[in-house]
């Protein structure tokens, strides 16, 4: 086996609370992650040399700052890997979205990296390397919808309806940092226990039941575009921004209700519909 051609799925943070601070600086936050259909396609061939490099282009992203280059090397420096990769990058997922891309496309790159080389380290391994490249890297090694605490690392399994979604995607590319670190950013949300969320078919109503994405009122107000978005969307169902932003989503029970908003989107607007999915695609890659 000397290619490998994997999936990279977008998430959507179905809530997002900010329940503190710790003493570093980092948020300790509260949030359901949810995997959706809309996905990257990272390329991998093996090299025999210890050459770790991106094949492609990718704009606004040098190969030295690419987290799936910064993967590939982690794992080499963990293992004394001698082996190398040539990674082919086709991004489909926006960036600067609050989808998850780079992410995803890193712990791809852990996951299929660690076949293709022979490395055999675990999953839980694999997450420890991930949450050192960013904090939502561990949930896409994980592998399942998840409810997550601390920096998003501490996570468990959350199984979530059949669902379809509306995804929106405001022109504007929204810097994670420059939302954490706003003034009037709040981060006293009151903790839950995963046993309080919504089951079920019942979890659509939870944005009835204070689940909220704490980011979202900084976002509107330093990025317009995003509140124009929600407003349209908020037409239809309970809209929420997800991660940092600037992406937005509502969720829908059937693909023909979700396709009949989009129909309805202005010109001026790009979307698209996306499907719940209940495990990540490359689960079965690690133990």
């Amino acid at each position: 086996m000397n290619t490998l051609s994997c999936p990279a799925p977008a998430k959507l943070n179905l809530f997002l609370h900010v329940v503190g601070r710790r003493a570093d600086g980092y948020h300790l936050l509260q949030t359901l992650f949810r995997f959706i259909d809309l996905n990257d396609t990272l390329h991998f061939t093996l090299r025999t040399d210890s050459e770790v490099r991106r094949v492609n282009a990718l704009d606004g992203v040098p190969p030295e700052q690419d987290l799936c280059v910064r993967a590939a090397r982690l794992l080499q420096q963990e293992t004394g890997c001698k082996l190398g990769v040539d990674i082919a990058l086709e991004k489909r997922i926006p960036m600067g979205g609050g989808l998850g891309g780079g992410s995803s496309d890193a712990a791809t790159t852990l996951l299929a990296l660690n076949r293709l080389w022979g490395l055999q380290l675990s999953r839980e391994r694999l997450m420890q390397l991930g949450l050192t490249l960013g904090a939502d890297v561990p949930v896409f090694v994980y592998g399942d919808n998840a409810f997550a605490e601390g920096v998003g690392e501490r996570l468990q399994p959350y199984p979530l309806p059949e669902a379809w979604y509306v995804v929106l995607c405001p022109p504007v590319h929204v810097p994670t940092a420059r939302i954490f670190t706003h003034p009037e950013l709040t981060r006293d949300t009151i903790s839950m226990t995963m046993r309080a969320l919504p089951k079920g078919q019942d979890f659509r109503a939870g944005r009835q039941q204070g689940l909220n994405n704490d980011l979202q009122a900084t976002a509107c107000k330093l990025y317009p575009e995003v509140a124009e978005h929600l407003a349209w969307l908020a037409r239809f169902a309970p809209a929420l921004m997800t991660g940092s932003g600037a992406c937005v989503f509502a969720e829908f029970a059937t693909e023909a209700e979700a396709q009949a908003v989009l129909r309805q989107l202005p010109p001026d607007k790009r979307g698209f519909v996306a499907h719940g999915l209940q495990h990540h695609p490359l689960r079965e890659f690690a133990a």
